[in-house]
């Protein structure tokens, strides 16, 4: 198995707005999908899809985006133009794990985490950074270990516990960890304390799959112990992390307005997503 594991960010129609955005800050990034539901782009060079899916969902910093530069001057850009118009949480000083370190929501409510450290500890530019809290609060550590069981090319590369006495934190819980899902990393922290935000639809993780035996594969296994089956290749995990597990070449099966209307009935019946009967309705099979 080699996946594609992305990010997919729910938007209220201006998800055209956001990719062009996040691009302006961004080096190295494009558009490279542009239709009226799926912008597909990229930042750094990191896959992100950005979908008009309506108002249902809203982001909240359950699940927040780590930048890490080793130059003042780029912490100091990236600040200024991903905070303006947003929500400052942490404002961008110096704390005791950084010399210079800022946690914010930006106007479009997506949440990031910019800190000066080391690009070697990451070698990735964005990194998804989950937050338990709520009834998964403690829940970190048994969800990276559960996330490095199931995709391949996967590791923790740390899990750091608080200890006692370190102020109102509970010792043994996840003060933070890295891992590598397919060659991605994510990071994954315990939030103490009481929280208003919990894991939603606003943001999922999208697993393109070549084929049947992948897709049947995440989806029994993420929906397994708790989790549950949505509608259209959707699922949340047991710690309530939504996922989109979709065939690797669903992008071609849609890439006419014609292949796309035939398409989106046949996807709309489905729950876990059949790729013969998706061939065949976009006419391919």
């Amino acid at each position: 198995m080699n996946n594609n594991i992305h990010p997919c960010l729910w938007y209220d129609g201006n998800a055209k707005e956001a990719a062009a955005f996040y691009c302006s800050v961004f080096p190295n990034s494009k558009i490279t999908t542009d239709t009226p539901m799926v912008v597909n782009f990229y930042l750094n060079g990191q896959k992100f899809m950005g979908l008009n899916g309506g108002p249902q969902y809203k982001f909240n910093p359950s699940v927040s985006f780590f930048v890490i530069s080793e130059s003042d001057e780029e912490i100091n850009e990236l600040y200024a133009r991903l905070s303006e118009g947003g929500k400052i949480m942490m404002p961008l000083d110096k704390y005791d794990w950084s010399e210079r370190y800022g946690f914010f929501q930006d106007k479009f409510g997506l949440a990031w985490q910019i800190m000066k450290g080391k690009y070697s500890d990451v070698n990735q530019k964005i990194t998804p950074c989950l937050l338990f809290v709520g009834n998964n609060y403690g829940k970190a550590e048994a969800a990276v270990k559960y996330y490095a069981s199931l995709f391949p090319q996967s590791a923790i590369s740390g899990i750091l516990l608080y200890q006692e006495n370190e102020g109102e934190q509970v010792a043994g819980k996840v003060k933070h960890s890295q891992f590598i899902l397919d060659e991605k990393v994510f990071m994954a922290m315990d939030g103490f304390g009481n929280h208003e935000f919990v894991f939603n639809e606003a943001i999922s993780f999208v697993v393109e799959c070549k084929n049947q035996e992948e897709i049947d594969y995440y989806w029994e296994r993420l929906t397994a112990n708790g989790g549950k089956e949505s509608k259209c290749g959707w699922l949340t995990d047991p710690f309530g992390v939504s996922w989109q597990i979709v065939p690797a070449n669903i992008g071609e099966m849609m890439s006419t307005p014609e292949k796309a209307q035939r398409l989106m009935p046949a996807i709309m019946q489905m729950r876990k997503l059949d790729i013969g009967l998706l061939e065949r309705a976009a006419g391919e099979g």
